[in-house]
């Protein structure tokens, strides 16, 4: 089934701004917020997908991908956004401070879903990986090695004392408008609602060690520079009974020798000598899947755009592929010999090189024009 789109599911249109975001966000989750609807499969999968929104559109930079690529933009790798893979914990941890507070006001039991105990989700972890233009075209496999922090063999932990394992403090308030209720993360565990019992000597304060890990990345055919994909649990671990946080990897393109990007379409500079372009050839140029062929008719222009279609990048949304534009450049000697200098004087008049333009020899900035059409 395919995923809504994130503005449909939150009310709002793409010129909204984050305040309104944060509001529309808040409305819905209070409408489907599971203490306020036990046990409803619907609620519950509508309230997942109402944060699954919030995460990407309060979020700027991820705001501005997802305007341009839609939901593509943050897949493989182990997705770019929690998506469906995202559950209460996720939800409760990252978004919490929406109301205000740790809590969730109002509706016993705090946020935490019905009074039961939060999970602390671990630190994400973020790396920049190069990739070469082909790399890009072809989609690839990395490897990439990093270090997080695990549990140490050997710690064990006991109920936390302060929130009696529940991970949350509660306070309860009198107002104008009534008794009001609300929860935070409890300061003793740190919302876990577990303590260090008992940890070995190499392990940290919270009972964690480094371990370098290999973890590999499919990276989809089509990113672009800065794209952030996300691999889900492979950040580093959380003390007791949390979540691991998240692999967030970085995008960058790596300049390539022959080839430039635009957007999914590639452009490269051909240079011809001025016999070849009177004469016409056949030359070799480089492309993202490999070097080919191209003609080069007698009587070539400078300035021709030779386009190969489907020789560009993928696009991220799947609709195709791009183009490879070949610019065609006549090279003009800046030095002749005496000979070559009397022939070029014996054709100035010569009818076979006065310039005689034809309407379908388009000038410099229609051919701009149709580059961006």
């Amino acid at each position: 089934m395919a995923k809504r789109d994130f503005y449909e599911i939150l009310g709002i249109n793409k010129s909204a701004t984050q305040a309104e975001i944060k509001k529309a966000y808040r409305k819905k989750a209070i409408e489907f917020h599971p203490d306020k609807n036990p046990d409803d499969k619907d609620a519950e999968s509508k309230f997942k997908e109402a944060a699954e929104a919030y995460e990407i559109l309060s979020d700027e930079n991820k705001k501005a991908r997802y305007d341009q690529f839609g939901h593509q933009a943050f897949e493989g790798g182990g997705g770019g956004y929690s998506g469906g893979g995202m559950n209460m914990d996720d939800i409760f941890s990252q978004f919490g401070d929406i109301f205000g507070g740790g809590g969730f006001s109002g509706f016993g039991g705090g946020f935490g879903g019905g009074g039961g105990q939060r999970r602390v989700k671990g630190s994400n972890l973020r790396v920049r990986l190069k990739l070469t233009l082909e790399e890009i075209a072809n989609g690839v496999e990395k490897k990439i090695k990093v270090k997080r922090k695990v549990q140490a063999s050997g710690t064990t932990y006991k109920t936390c004392s302060t929130c009696n394992g529940s991970g949350q403090v509660t306070r309860v308030t009198n107002t104008i408008l009534g008794r009001m209720q609300t929860a935070s993360p409890c300061n003793t565990c740190g919302g876990s609602g577990q303590i260090i019992d008992k940890k070995p000597s190499n392990a940290d304060a919270q009972g964690m060690v480094a371990k370098e890990e290999t973890i590999p990345v499919n990276i989809p055919a089509g990113v672009v520079d800065g794209m952030q994909l996300k691999v889900s649990g492979k950040g580093n671990e959380a003390p007791g009974n949390g979540i691991s946080g998240d692999l967030l990897v970085a995008i960058e393109e790596e300049a390539h020798e022959s080839l430039q990007r635009e957007g999914d379409n590639l452009h490269y500079d051909l240079y011809v000598s001025l016999p070849d372009a009177i004469l016409g050839t056949s030359k070799e140029i480089d492309t993202v899947t490999g070097k080919v062929r191209i003609k080069i008719e007698a009587g070539m222009q400078s300035g021709k755009i030779l386009r190969l279609r489907g020789k560009g990048i993928p696009s991220i949304n799947g609709y195709g592929k791009g183009d490879l534009l070949v610019h065609v450049n006549v090279w003009t000697p800046k030095t002749l010999n005496k000979s070559q200098k009397e022939f070029f004087e014996s054709m100035r008049e010569d009818e076979h090189f006065s310039p005689k333009p034809e309407r379908s020899d388009k000038s410099f900035f229609e051919k701009v024009k149709d580059m961006f059409s």
